[in-house]
């Protein structure tokens, strides 16, 4: 039941940016460089609002814009996610920095805390850095 909630790639790569990458704006989504398709983003974004994983709220400068943010449902799935991180890291090449993650490896009930303290604090800075990403690199040498 619970792949079902969020086992695609796209759900996961959602939770994970929110999570420790800072994004809250589907234009971040979209940009990430992951190379998600607007109309697959939309509906990800939606099916996570509805399993309640996800919350959409206004922005308060402009309310016709909408910030993401996990639930305290969502946030639960830190330790998950940090698994994934760090067993991707291992097995393939995610240009994630390998000090970062070796540090993030040793270092597991710090990160999951640090997450957790940004999510009640609303803090929107990144756990992990932006860096770029395969398809980043080998989209700029063509």
């Amino acid at each position: 039941m619970a792949l079902e909630r969020f086992g695609d790639r796209w759900s996961l790569l959602i939770i994970r940016d929110l999570m420790v990458r800072g994004y809250r704006t589907y234009k971040e989504f979209l940009e990430s460089g992951e190379g998600i398709a607007s109309n697959i983003l939309a509906d990800r974004l939606r099916r996570l609002a509805e399993y309640g994983i996800i919350v959409s709220q206004p922005e308060e400068s402009d309310a016709r814009r909408v910030n993401y943010r996990l639930t305290a449902k969502g946030i639960d799935l830190a330790p998950v996610i940090l698994e994934l991180l760090l067993w991707g890291a291992r097995h393939e090449e995610t240009g994630a920095p390998c000090a970062l993650i070796e540090e993030m490896g040793t270092h597991r009930q710090q990160v999951l805390d640090e997450v957790r303290r940004r999510w009640q604090a609303h803090d929107t800075t990144p756990i992990i850095p932006r860096f770029r990403t395969t398809k980043q690199s080998e989209r700029s040498k063509g």
